[in-house]
């Protein structure tokens, strides 16, 4: 039906793009395949998308670039399709504001609880991914303002810091939850709505590079303070105006 979501999936292995296309389309969902960032572009321009599952490792650009250029030009959900040894990418990709990512090769049925659960979340957001006016507020936690309408941090220099997508997803968590003690498994629920794998390092990596933009010794976090066996906790007042 025209009210179900459309998913663009974007790789250059035919064979991938038609077995997503069919799954998706037969759990209810309408699909536009793309071999390359080019017809990618094409599609998002000709037609109206909600999420894209693209792959990292194409011929000519990559799905990096393909990234960095929509996540500048709007709010148009990722999630990607990488390799098992491409980690690095992985964590370049959520840096740059992609939503979620999954490991070749894949369950079909993984992929699509995890796009299902990326829409919940943009469904449950206004156009632009933020609260409203009305909703919106800046959280203040020692020297830091958080703006949750514009997404970025303050000093109290008013000097900017931009955040990407995962680390404003992330900074809100704990800001939401001041004193408690969040484990991998519920930050990873609350900020990519799905659980850890095994050797899953995404939320380790983001507050590692986090504590590099909010706290003056990374080494010796004030904010963020990891609870060993228990996961993290942000030990900070935080104040609403």
């Amino acid at each position: 039906m025209e009210t179900s979501p459309c998913i663009l999936i974007v790789d250059d292995n035919r064979e991938i793009r038609d077995l997503l296309a069919r799954y998706l389309e037969k759990n209810g969902m309408r699909t536009r395949t793309a071999e390359d960032a080019r017809a990618a572009r094409r599609q998002i321009k000709d037609w109206s998308i909600d999420l894209m599952v693209l792959d990292i490792m194409m011929p000519g650009e990559d799905g990096l670039a393909l990234c960095r250029q929509v996540r500048t030009d709007g709010k148009l959900p990722i999630i990607f399709l990488t390799a098992m040894d491409e980690e690095t990418d992985r964590i370049v990709g959520l840096e740059m504001g992609a939503d979620d990512y999954i490991a070749k090769p894949f369950n079909p049925r993984e992929l699509l609880a995890r796009i299902k659960a990326v829409l919940r979340r943009y469904n449950m957001l206004p156009p632009g991914g933020v609260d409203d006016t009305e909703t919106a507020t800046v959280l203040t936690f020692g020297k830091w303002k958080l703006d949750t309408a514009k997404r970025h941090l303050e000093d109290e220099n008013g000097i900017v810091i931009p955040l990407s997508t995962a680390e404003f997803r992330l900074l809100s968590a704990f800001t939401a939850h001041p004193g408690v003690v969040l484990s991998r498994d519920r930050l990873l629920d609350i900020t990519q709505g799905r659980e850890a794998g095994p050797y899953d390092r995404a939320i380790d990596n983001q507050i590692s590079r986090l504590r590099r933009k909010i706290e003056d010794n990374p080494k010796d976090p004030q904010f963020i303070k990891t609870v060993w066996g228990g996961g993290y906790t942000f030990a900070a007042a935080v104040s609403k105006s």
